[in-house]
């Protein structure tokens, strides 16, 4: 705790060098502890790193798009969410929303020349105008428009949450993961604009032709690393299988990236909760199960890229070291902070299949569980967890204590008062023993867990076990 939640290691960003220190750092604990790295990795079996590419995008930087009398200002109307300079005045062309769907039938671009022209199209798609879906449906729509060989594509921005929101969330530099490992990819210009700012979406619509200037965003590739250990089971038939452990050890670095508050005198975002916590508990399991194996092998996973957007368990679902259908369980440890150190609190609980294995560790330790606190949250679907449900594993996150989000719990969440001298060191060694005996008692389990039935993630464990 009191090394990876060090000043030293400048708040663990992805991409920064304390994120590679505590990467290094991981393995090497992996080595001495006597955890391999996983057969296949690297030249020889030698590595436990497996490298994720990420591009790292400067900030949103000056220009205007105008539509006739309508000057919109970078920065306040519109931000660019990708692409290189551009000074060009050009037709603009409508597509709805922009996407191609075969599936549904759905082909926004039908009778359209899109050539060397704009495209303007609609955020998210007809059925939704959640944030999580413009987000994940905008880099298809650049795409496509890119293919179609469209010269940059305008999106009108119209979810439910405020702009300036909007602008300070995007706006910065970030993060996210890179379609090539080798180079930063070029794009078109790609606009968001305040699509709920009536005067402009009618002024694109209404226009034949657009100015569109914009300074760019700068891109380049930056490496980080999940690092991944592995302990070969005791049973010759159930060590086929496995149980995935991962707890992510990114955080979100110093001064302005932290996007909290901070002082001349403590700039650095340590993350001793968030998730030093998580990843010693993990180092835990990694001494303990190494030493007695249990029956299952066990893969355990540190990752990277939680902090801006869960983007290493999402590469490492995409990119698996061992197959997704020999895991049988996925157990993920993250925390905000917590307020009771009477108990854990475990996202899915009910819905995993392990309530009696993981009330049975926690209860040795001392410790009640208190399944789903703070529902309105949806916090099941905000850890590194919900890439591994996604692909049908059962994959609870087990997490230090607490009822429902309240001051105590946040006081220290993502602040630079989330330092090492400020945890209970007696509840963290019996949460992550709680943490080890649990994955021990399923790891050990005749028939695997299952989703509950009816959960939104049953399906996708029937299609991945075959059942």
């Amino acid at each position: 705790m009191r090394f990876l939640a060090a000043d030293e290691l400048l708040g663990r960003r992805t991409g920064e060098q304390g994120n590679l220190v505590a990467a290094r750092y991981i393995a090497e604990q992996f080595r001495k502890l006597g955890v391999v790295p996983v057969p296949g990795n690297g030249a020889n079996n030698s590595t436990y790193f497996q490298s994720v590419p990420f591009e790292k995008m400067g900030t949103n930087g000056s220009g205007e798009i105008i539509a006739d009398a309508e000057i919109m200002k970078s920065g306040e109307d519109w931000i660019l969410m990708n692409g290189e300079a551009m000074n060009i005045k050009a037709p603009i062309v409508y597509a709805s929303f922009g996407l191609e769907n075969a599936a549904k039938n759905q082909d926004d671009y039908k009778g359209l020349d899109v050539k060397g022209k704009i495209v303007l199209v609609e955020s998210g798609t007809a059925e939704t105008q959640t944030p999580r879906e413009i987000i994940n449906t905008s880099n298809e729509k650049r795409k496509i428009a890119m293919d179609k060989g469209a010269v940059a594509i305008i999106e009108l921005f119209n979810a439910p949450i405020p702009w300036n929101i909007v602008t300070k969330s995007f706006g910065g530099e970030k993060l996210g993961l890179a379609e090539t490992e080798g180079a930063a990819t070029k794009s078109i210009p790609h606009a968001w604009v305040n699509g709920k700012e009536a005067k402009y979406a009618r002024a694109l619509r209404a226009v034949k032709e657009v100015e569109f200037k914009t300074a760019g965003r700068n891109s380049q590739i930056v490496g980080s690393y999940n690092v991944v250990g592995y302990i070969p089971g005791s049973d010759p038939k159930l060590k086929e299988e496995y149980v995935l452990l991962s707890a992510h050890y990114d955080h979100v670095g110093v001064g302005k990236q932290g996007g909290q508050p901070f002082t001349a005198e403590d700039s650095i975002f340590n993350g001793a909760r968030d998730n030093a916590f998580g990843t010693v508990a993990l180092l835990t399991a990694a001494e303990a199960l190494s030493k007695n194996p249990p029956k299952r092998s066990v893969l355990i996973v540190a990752l990277t890229g939680e902090e801006v957007g869960l983007l290493g368990s999402k590469y490492y679902a995409a990119h698996p070291l061992l197959p997704l259908n020999k895991c049988i369980f996925n157990m993920n440890s993250d925390g905000a902070g917590y307020n009771d150190t009477t108990i854990v609190s475990v996202m899915g609980l009910e819905r995993t299949g392990a309530r009696a294995e993981i009330e049975m560790a926690c209860k040795a330790f001392g410790f009640g569980v208190f399944a789903d606190p703070s529902p309105e949250q949806g916090l099941f679907d905000r850890s590194d967890n919900v890439n591994f449900a996604k692909e049908g594993i059962p994959a609870p996150t087990f997490t230090p204590g607490f009822k429902e989000f309240n001051g105590d719990i946040m006081k220290n969440y993502h602040q630079v008062s989330d330092n090492p001298e400020t945890i209970d060191f007696n509840y963290l060694l019996k949460f992550s023993q709680a943490y080890t005996y649990a994955t021990r008692l399923i790891a050990d389990r005749k028939v695997a867990p299952q989703w509950s039935v009816g959960d939104k993630y049953e399906a996708a464990g029937k299609k991945l076990y075959g059942k």
